[in-house]
C-alpha cells in the first residue's frame, strides 16, 4: 500500500498548485510550480538563519544600534519606526526564501524606508477620502496569495506566526493596496468606465496590428526617489532578481516591493501590444528567453524587472481550451509516504473506486460536493499548452469524458475529469479583456501622477538614522 502511495505521490507534487485558485494566471502559475520544491527548502533555511543574524544589527554598539521602538522618519506627523521595517524585511525574507542575514538588511533598509513612506502618505490619502477597506476584502485578498502559491487555507498565516511575524505586517499593506485602488477609481472619475466605442477602436487598432507580436509579462517596478543619486535603488533591484532566479516567486515578490498597479495581480501586465511596452523594455524582451529573469532595467521613474511567459501574433494563436472538473478527498492529516494513516488508506481506495465508476462532469461536481468542497469542483478554463510540463503530462493521457488516476498529494487525494478539449484562436481577446486592458493602462497612469503630487506636498521629516542609511547606500 505505502509502495503504491509512494510511486502515486511523485507524479502528482503539483496538483495542489494548479488548481486551488482561478485567479493566477497560468503562465504565472507554471513558474510558481517550477520553484516550489527548491523554495520550499531554501525557506526553511533562511527560516533558521533568520533570528540568528537579524539579531547582531540590534546588539551592536549604541553609536550605531537601531532599537526597534526607534523613530525612523515622520510622514505628515505619522511616525515610521525601525520595527516597521524589520517586520517589513521578515515578511519580505518568508515569502522569497531570502536568509535575513545583517549585510542583507543593511542592502534593502533604503528602500524599505521610502516604500514604507509612500505607503503612509498613500494610507493618509485613503483615510482622508473616507475609503474603508472591508476585513472580507483583506481576507480575499490572503486567500489569492496562498492559492497562488499552492498553500492550504490559513497556510500563510501559520507560516507567518511561526516566524515570528504579525499579521498585521501583511494586513496593513494589502489594506493599503486595496485602498489604493478605490482612490484610483474616484480620482478616473467618468474616466473609471470604458465604453463600448473605445472597445471597438481598441479592436480595430488590434485588426490593423493583426501579424505582430504580443508579449505576456510580468514585472515589478521600484521607483528611484533621486535619479542623481539611485545607487541604493539599483542595489537592491539586482537582490531582487538574485532571489528570482534562486527560485523566489514573482508575484509574491512583485506583491511586496512593485510600486506599479500590476503589483495586486502578482505583477502580472498580461499581454502587451509593442506600442504599449517601454522602448527600453521592449528592446531587453525582445531578445530574452521566455520565463528568464532579466537584468535592471532603467526606465523612466525607476527601475523594472521583467519576465516574459509567452509570446504570440496578433491576431493568431492556437491553443487547447480545457473545460475540466475535479474532486478531492482531503487527509485528515498530513501524508507519510510510508505509514499512511487508515483514513489516507481509505480515501485512496474511495478515489479508486470513484475513478473507476464516475461518468460525467455531473457525478464529479456532486462527488466533490459530498466530499465537502474543499477544493473547487470547477477550476475554471485552462489552455493545454501553459499547463506545468509535469500536469501536462497528467492531463494529456486523460481521454475526453474519462477520469484519471487518483493523484495524491500532502494534503490529500484528487481526481480529474476532462469534460472537453476545444481548439482556439487564443489571440482573439473578447471585450472584456480590452476593457480591462484599457482600464489597466489609465489606472498605472492615474497612480503615477497621484503617487508624484503626494510626494511634492508632503511634510517628510528623516531622523539621522534614517538619513544615514539613505545617503550611504
Amino acid at each position: 500500500m505505502s509502495r503504491y502511495v509512494r510511486k502515486l505521490i511523485l507524479t502528482m507534487p503539483f496538483y495542489s498548485r494548479l488548481f486551488r485558485s482561478t485567479l493566477l494566471s497560468l503562465t504565472a502559475c507554471t513558474a510558481l510550480m517550477a520553484s516550489g520544491t527548491a523554495l520550499a527548502a531554501h525557506h526553511r533555511q533562511a527560516a533558521d538563519k533568520q533570528k540568528s543574524a537579524v539579531a547582531p544589527s540590534t546588539q551592536a554598539d549604541s553609536s550605531s544600534a537601531l532599537t526597534e521602538d526607534q523613530i525612523i522618519a515622520i510622514v505628515n506627523g505619522q511616525i515610521l519606526t525601525q520595527r516597521d521595517v524589520e517586520d517589513r524585511a521578515r515578511l519580505f525574507a518568508v515569502s522569497t526564501g531570502l536568509p535575513l542575514t545583517t549585510e542583507i538588511m543593511t542592502r534593502m533598509r533604503s528602500q524599505l524606508i521610502n516604500q514604507l513612506i509612500d505607503e503612509r502618505l498613500k494610507m493618509q490619502e485613503i483615510l482622508g477620502r473616507h475609503i474603508n477597506v472591508e476585513p472580507e476584502q483583506i481576507a480575499e485578498a490572503i486567500h489569492t496569495i496562498e492559492a497562488r502559491n499552492g498553500m492550504p487555507e490559513n497556510a500563510l498565516r501559520n507560516r507567518l506566526k511561526a516566524d515570528g511575524i504579525s499579521l498585521t505586517t501583511l494586513i496593513d499593506q494589502l489594506r493599503v493596496q486595496i485602498g489604493w485602488m478605490q482612490v484610483l477609481r474616484e480620482n478616473l472619475g467618468i474616466r473609471n468606465r470604458v465604453t463600448p466605442l473605445q472597445i471597438t477602436q481598441r479592436e480595430e487598432a488590434l485588426q490593423n496590428e493583426s501579424g505582430r507580436p504580443q508579449y505576456f509579462i510580468s514585472e515589478i517596478f521600484i521607483p528611484v526617489v533621486d535619479p542623481r543619486h539611485d545607487e541604493t535603488e539599483l542595489s537592491f533591484v539586482k537582490t531582487i532578481i538574485t532571489q528570482l532566479r534562486n527560485g523566489a516567486p514573482f508575484p509574491i515578490v512583485a506583491a511586496q516591493f512593485s510600486q506599479d498597479q500590476s503589483a495586486l495581480q502578482g505583477g502580472s501586465r498580461g499581454w502587451m501590444q509593442e506600442d504599449n511596452i517601454e522602448p527600453e523594455v521592449l528592446s531587453v524582451i525582445k531578445q530574452m528567453p521566455e520565463n528568464a529573469i532579466s537584468n535592471p532595467i532603467k526606465v523612466p521613474g525607476g527601475y523594472e524587472i521583467v519576465t516574459v511567459h509567452a509570446r504570440r501574433t496578433i491576431g493568431k494563436q492556437m491553443g487547447t481550451l480545457l473545460n475540466m472538473r475535479q474532486a478531492f478527498f482531503p487527509f485528515n492529516s498530513q501524508l507519510n509516504p510510508a505509514e499512511p494513516t487508515d483514513q489516507q488508506k481509505l480515501s485512496l481506495q474511495k478515489a479508486l473506486h470513484a475513478s473507476q465508476t464516475i461518468k460525467s462532469c455531473n457525478e464529479m461536481e456532486a462527488l466533490n460536493a459530498s466530499l465537502g468542497n474543499t477544493r473547487p469542483s470547477n477550476p475554471g478554463l485552462q489552455i493545454a499548452e501553459r499547463l506545468a510540463p509535469q500536469m501536462k503530462q497528467v492531463v494529456d493521457k486523460i481521454p475526453t469524458g474519462h477520469v484519471s488516476r487518483p493523484l495524491v498529494a500532502p494534503d490529500g487525494i484528487a481526481l480529474i475529469m476532462i469534460c472537453s478539449r476545444d481548439q482556439r484562436n487564443l489571440a482573439q481577446q473578447t471585450p472584456g479583456q480590452i476593457a480591462d486592458q484599457l482600464m489597466n493602462e489609465r489606472v498605472e497612469q492615474a497612480s503615477q501622477q497621484l503617487q508624484r503630487s503626494l510626494r511634492r506636498h508632503a511634510i517628510i521629516k528623516l531622523r539621522p538614522a534614517a538619513k544615514t542609511v539613505l545617503s550611504h547606500e
